[in-house]
């Protein structure tokens, strides 16, 4: 069986593969924080639909308040991803 496209938590839904990657991407090497390159992955993982769900939002706010990224990683995502939205 294949895991859910979804990942629950606290009964709400959150995108399964932007979770795993944050966690993949903070666990092992380097500092804890989501870097400039994996930004650039995490955006790919995002813009792969041609919108930005309510489900992707949600779960980039998670990602936010639970994980760490660098000052250039995280202004960086959060302007691809404002310019990608406003595009759709």
């Amino acid at each position: 069986m294949s895991e859910s496209y979804y990942k629950v938590i606290d009964g709400k839904k959150y995108k399964r593969a932007l979770l795993d990657f944050a966690d993949q991407a903070t666990s092992g090497k380097g500092d804890g924080r989501i870097s400039m390159a994996e930004a650039e992955e995490m955006y790919k993982l995002i813009a792969d639909g041609e919108t930005y769900t309510e489900v992707e939002k949600d779960t980039m706010a998670y990602v936010r308040q639970n994980y760490k990224f660098t000052d250039k990683a995280d202004e960086w995502l959060r302007t691809e991803i404002r310019k990608w939205a406003a595009s759709k």
